[in-house]
């Protein structure tokens, strides 16, 4: 039974399964299409740095005034960095026992 489910659905899973790939795989033919890939790849080439791709002095110095604001009212000081995640460090307190100030018979 199971040989002759496979026999049948094998072939048409393949059948389908390369009409769907081929395209993916072919060179673009098209001129836009292929001035798409340029671009991408272009712009991944600028981006490579991190920074932001093709930005003008202004903007770079608006980018850093918009930052050392941010970092004034979420309380950063100058040369921290405010992209790290905060160390927490939490002293312990003394336990006390209450029926050390109130015995167990004056509760009662």
């Amino acid at each position: 039974m199971l040989k002759l489910r496979l026999a049948v659905n094998v072939p048409k899973v393949v059948k389908r399964s390369f009409g769907t790939n081929i395209p993916a795989l072919q060179k673009a033919t098209d001129p836009i299409q292929q001035l798409f890939l340029d671009k991408i790849r272009e712009y991944k080439s600028k981006s490579a740095g991190g920074k932001l791709v093709d930005a003008s002095p202004e903007i770079l110095k608006e980018r850093e005034s918009e930052l050392e604001k941010l970092q004034i009212i979420y309380g950063g000081d100058k040369g921290v960095d405010m992209t790290k995640f905060p160390q927490f460090q939490f002293v312990g307190m003394e336990i006390m026992c209450l029926l050390d100030y109130f015995p167990y018979s004056k509760l009662l």
